[in-house]
């Protein structure tokens, strides 16, 4: 069955815990392109019918009925917002929006320009991106890759993210960006009770729950986890029966990891 509504999107992103806007190549995990157009390449042409799930994408922004930011593979992602928390809860991101960031950037796992557009955001609230480039001093045509690798960054660690689209720019069409913090009040409460272990075993679920059987290192791919993390993490999973380990699966030379049931 195809989703043909903006309201169905929201159901196909809830059953699937996340997924991405477009397939990604080498990547196993689901899309709302795929699921809205069949099993086939992007197409270049902008009025080909697939493309109505970029509405649904832009209307969605803002409405906290899914998060929506570059997150898997740096790549545009949509996650639940029952499975939110458990990403949050890996990200380094600790509960006090104003001085974590500083942490990081002192310890010098944050860049000072993605450390400029945090703080202009912090600082003056949602901005478009033309008015997000002035504030944060990345207006010269030479920023163009600093900025958006900083976006990038920031979008990845569950800093910032889209909230909305205005008719800003050349082109009449730019993300207004936000503190992902300041935008869900509530989602540092709902990570904080989630250890290590229980968000990992939440995504692995999850995503097995998605796809039904993947082999470990497709797993510590898709995340970006070593390997020894997936290995941990299944294992309480497989204890309790929830999934299999060394499942053969057709197609595949590796043994896989798979829901003991489906429903």
């Amino acid at each position: 069955m195809r989703v043909t509504s903006q309201d169905e999107a929201v159901d196909f992103i809830n059953e699937r815990g996340f997924c991405m806007f477009w397939p990604v190549k080498n990547v196993l995990c689901p899309s709302l392109w795929t699921a809205a157009a069949g099993d086939r390449p992007v197409a270049d042409e902008h009025d080909d019918p697939g493309h109505v799930s970029w509405g649904w994408k832009d209307g969605l922004l803002g409405q906290r009925r899914a998060f929506y930011a570059r997150v898997i593979k740096h790549r545009n992602t949509f996650i639940s917002l029952s499975l939110l928390p458990s990403f949050y809860a890996l990200s380094p991101n600790y509960g006090s929006p104003e001085e974590d960031y500083l942490i990081d950037y002192e310890a010098g796992q944050l860049t000072a320009d993605a450390k400029s557009v945090y703080e202009a955001l912090l600082q003056n609230g949602p901005l478009d991106t033309i008015a997000l480039r002035k504030a944060a001093r990345m207006t010269s045509k030479t920023s163009d890759g600093i900025f958006n690798k900083a976006l990038d960054y920031l979008q990845f660690t569950f800093r910032v993210l889209p909230v909305g689209v205005s008719q800003a720019g050349a082109w009449k069409y730019a993300f207004i960006y936000d503190i992902v913090a300041r935008h869900y009040p509530d989602l540092i409460e709902q990570s904080h009770p989630l250890g290590e272990w229980d968000a990992r075993r939440n995504l692995i679920s999850a995503y097995l729950h998605s796809v039904g059987a993947a082999a470990p290192a497709e797993i510590a791919r898709l995340f970006g986890w070593p390997s020894a993390h997936v290995e941990k993490a299944a294992r309480k999973l497989i204890e309790t029966g929830e999934i299999a380990s060394g499942v053969a699966v057709e197609g595949s030379n590796a043994a896989c990891l798979a829901l003991t049931h489906f429903g």
